[in-house]
């Protein structure tokens, strides 16, 4: 269904000026945004900074680097919030910060986020330049610039520290750079739960791989059989035979390797928490139950929509919801269609089946779909054959209103 022929990257000494455009255009769209934020807090006397990084989920990783594991807030339904929900990346890299420079564990959350952003922008660009070629690679990067939550990237959450390590470990898989792809993904199963996904691309193409080296091995085997009687001695692998062989299984142990390194991340802290909680491998789902977040299938979400619809007043909303829903599954049959590489498919699968199908926090469904980017392809292929003037004006329009949506959005509600 897919291709998985492994891709060759481009010349390592060229990456960075060939990522260039995208990057520049990255840092302008989320500049516009942070000015646009910083305008609109200040007329409604809040501080742009700290919505950016003292607010929600920013606090509890502070707390983290700050105070360690341990610390949770009984509410008066009986719900317990602990900040062992949290997984550990960002809080380790903001107290390593912290540690080493004056900044605050707030400041050094925004600054890993502000960088950990362009690297995930550039490993999102090499991933798209790999598949579709420099064009669609740019128009990719500045359509995740441009998204409605984009304004997530520019705080001191971990969305964009986990979609950079996703993307490049997706773009080391690509490209047969095994040991990274699977040393990344520990490292993402280190930062969300959704590493789980980067784990997942990473084990099916692996599993893929030897199945085809297992069938092409087979088909070589038969091709060396004896010769029949009186025709000549038994055919021979040469020398160079067996060197290609040995290349193979070396190339089968480095597969191995990543296989076994990918889920390390996710496996090690869910253990841990299971071992602090002293409630087994399942203390993990223990301390979710408790921000009454799960698995259902997107059932609370089905019926959070459905009573939407029962009053005139949210209606227009939840059809807003169903018609994004839809939008993210059209945007994915799409991906299929066009052949994506498997790696890309079952990643981008993954997290969206984990952010639709949570059974709370449907506000922040958007914000679980962003580190999805392999969604955005199909859009950036079509956005690349446009004239290149179209094109920018397009994304220039986006740009503006998603910086409008942005900083209202986090003047208002904001992401829980």
């Amino acid at each position: 269904m897919t291709d998985l022929v492994t891709r060759v990257a481009p010349p390592r000494e060229t990456a960075l000026r060939r990522a260039a455009p995208a990057l520049i255009g990255y840092v302008a769209v989320r500049a516009l945004g942070l000015l646009v934020l910083a305008l609109w807090s200040a007329a409604r006397g809040k501080s742009a900074y700290t919505l950016l990084t003292a607010r929600w989920d920013a606090l509890w990783y502070t707390r983290v680097a700050e105070l360690g594991y341990g610390y949770e807030v009984r509410l008066p339904d009986g719900d317990v919030h602990s900040n062992l929900a949290f997984f550990p990346l960002l809080p380790w890299l903001e107290r390593g910060m912290a540690a080493v420079s004056p900044l605050s564990y707030a400041d050094a959350g925004f600054l890993v986020s502000l960088l950990a952003s362009l690297a995930a922008a550039w490993g999102i660009f090499a991933v798209a330049e790999l598949v579709y070629g420099r064009r669609a690679g740019v128009c990719a990067v500045l359509l995740w610039a441009v998204l409605p939550v984009g304004i997530v990237q520019s705080m001191a959450y971990s969305e964009s520290l986990f979609t950079a390590l996703a993307a490049w470990s997706l773009y080391a898989v690509l490209t047969g750079r095994w040991p990274t792809a699977g040393a990344l993904a520990a490292l993402a199963g280190l930062t969300r739960p959704v590493g789980l996904a980067v784990v997942a691309a990473v084990w099916a193409a692996g599993a893929v791989s030897f199945v085809r080296e297992r069938s092409a091995a087979d088909a070589r085997a038969g091709e060396c059989t004896p010769a029949p009687s009186g025709e000549g001695s038994t055919r021979r692998v040469g020398s160079s035979g067996g060197a290609l062989e040995a290349l193979r299984a070396a190339a089968a142990v480095r597969r191995a390797l990543a296989m076994l390194l990918a889920p390390l991340g996710t496996a090690g802290y869910v253990l841990w928490v299971g071992h602090r909680t002293g409630r087994g491998p399942l203390g993990y789902l223990d301390v979710q139950a408790g921000w009454r977040n799960g698995f259902d299938g997107g059932l609370a979400f089905a019926r959070f929509v459905a009573e939407k619809f029962t009053s005139l007043p949210s209606a227009p909303a939840a059809a807003g919801i169903v018609a994004g829903v839809g939008l993210v599954v059209w945007l994915y049959v799409v991906c299929v269609r066009q052949r994506q590489p498997l790696p890309l498919l079952v990643y981008a699968g993954v997290v969206t089946a984990l952010a639709l199908c949570a059974s709370s926090y449907f506000g922040s469904k958007p914000r679980l779909l962003l580190p999805a980017f392999p969604l955005l392809l199909p859009l950036a292929l079509a956005l690349s054959r446009l004239r290149t003037s179209r094109s920018a004006l397009v994304v220039g329009g986006v740009a503006v209103a998603s910086a409008v949506y942005g900083a209202f959005w986090l003047n208002g509600s904001g992401p829980p």
